[in-house]
């Protein structure tokens, strides 16, 4: 397993850190894992199958307020 820091995270994903975590807490994002009290990591291998899902998916993301349908 091969740990990334945030700023790693960061630069992979063109998300805000508020994106990210709230995308944690509803389930849509990987969990990040606690090194320390002061210092966070997420698991290389997950954020790549992450990045790769959205790609095959082919949907777009639902925006708030907003309701996608799938013909």
């Amino acid at each position: 397993m091969q740990l990334i820091n945030k700023k790693t995270l960061l630069g992979m994903i063109p998300l805000s850190e508020k994106a990210i975590y709230n995308m944690e807490k509803r389930g849509d994002f990987p969990r990040r894992i606690a090194l320390t009290s002061r210092n966070v990591a997420w698991d290389l291998t997950d954020i790549t199958a992450w990045i790769e899902a959205r790609k095959a998916s082919g949907e777009r993301a639902a925006r708030p307020g907003q309701v996608v349908t799938v013909s």
